[in-house]
């Protein structure tokens, strides 16, 4: 059973972590982070840390996602794509704030719980799309926002030219999950522009799609 003061006990971590967006803080608010995360671990839900879910994979801690969401400064009539859906949390939080999310995930079994869990809170905004989320979407390009929730050596470049013009990706970049930077890259009319964020731990991100059936 979750509570009112559990709910209100994220929304006073979030704000210790400084994310202090009002637009990101509503859209977590309205998002039940419980509903994503299976088994004994839902009673730590609404805890700011990682969890484990499916297929070896984690639901990423709050503030970080709180921070990621921040950095990506999505707009209404935004068109975002998400490499890595995992729980589905992101995209739940994404949806709330653009006009339009797809988000891609190599783990069908993630893919399809996912799914039901956004289908079963009414996000009409969000496709939740099984496949090789490094290749990105060229059908749907380009796109306003990127967002990685895995990480990269560098920022792929096939999904840059996914990225409209003036557009924001937002991603863990590292060589190894011991070293990581949350960077945000600028796509501007004189080249791009990236700002480092903060030190993180993604895991990384891998080609193909898995053999989980």
């Amino acid at each position: 059973m979750v509570t009112a003061e559990q709910k209100m006990q994220l929304m006073l971590a979030l704000r210790n972590h400084r994310v202090n967006d009002n637009r990101v803080l509503q859209a977590m608010e309205a998002v039940p982070r419980h509903l994503f995360v299976q088994g004994h671990f839902q009673a730590r839900a609404y805890e700011d840390m990682a969890l484990p879910i499916q297929c070896g994979q984690t639901i990423s801690q709050p503030s970080v996602v709180g921070k990621m969401t921040m950095a990506l400064d999505v707009g209404p009539r935004h068109k975002v794509l998400e490499v890595g859906t995992g729980s589905g949390y992101q995209a739940a939080i994404l949806s709330h704030l653009s006009r339009r999310v797809y988000t891609v995930e190599r783990h069908r079994p993630l893919a399809r719980q996912a799914n039901k869990v956004i289908e079963s809170l009414g996000l009409v905004n969000v496709t939740v799309i099984s496949g090789d989320g490094s290749r990105g979407l060229p059908d749907q390009a380009p796109f306003d926002r990127i967002l990685l929730t895995a990480a990269a050596e560098d920022p792929p470049a096939n999904l840059l030219a996914q990225l409209r013009m003036g557009g924001i990706m937002v991603l863990p970049v590292g060589q190894t999950d011991a070293v990581q930077s949350l960077i945000k890259v600028e796509k501007t009319e004189n080249g791009l522009v990236y700002t480092e964020l903060e030190p993180v731990r993604f895991v990384p991100l891998v080609e193909g799609v898995a053999q989980d059936t």
